[in-house]
């Protein structure tokens, strides 16, 4: 889908094309609402700019649509981005049985205490790395995790336009 495919087609299939990049169904209908885009950068930055303005609960409901760092197991909501996912998560296909099981361990760690998966732009990040940024950030406060966590998510969010921009 390039630009003036997103900036034509009915809303249905926007909404199916925008929630493989962000499965915040408020970004999706703030970023639909804003159509016509006058540029791909303007679609880039009215994307950030609705990120940043979403609540916590819109947050979550995006991190909600993530796998698990690590599992193969996709929630039924993110179904249609398991190509992508993959393809963000290769650096797990390296990692050896003892990093797996300790990236399995820290995130059950992480979830317990934060209440939500590990948000990280796994792409071009060994399973080491991320293992590393999760106990790293398991040192944070809730507030500033949920901040980071955000940030991340927008990366991926952004990667993700990209990727459905490309995939005309």
């Amino acid at each position: 889908m390039n630009l003036v495919d997103l900036n034509k087609c009915d809303i249905k299939h926007a909404q199916i094309e925008l929630l493989k990049c962000c499965g915040s169904t408020k970004w999706v209908e703030n970023i639909l609402a804003a159509r016509p885009y006058s540029s791909v950068a303007n679609l880039f930055e009215l994307a950030e700019k609705i990120w940043l303005e979403l609540s916590k609960d819109d947050y979550l409901e995006a991190f909600a649509a993530h796998p698990k760092i690590g599992q193969s197991k996709i929630p039924e909501k993110a179904k249609n981005t398991e190509k992508w996912t993959r393809k963000e998560q290769a650096g797990m296909m390296s990692a050896d049985a003892q990093t797996k099981i300790e990236l399995l361990k820290e995130s059950r760690n992480y979830e317990k205490k934060f209440g939500y998966i590990f948000i990280v732009f796994a792409t071009g990040k060994s399973a080491i790395e991320m293992l590393d940024l999760l106990r790293l950030r398991m040192e944070n406060s809730p507030e500033m995790e949920l901040h980071i966590a955000a940030q991340e998510q927008n990366k991926i969010t952004n990667l993700r336009l990209k990727k459905m921009l490309s995939d005309a």
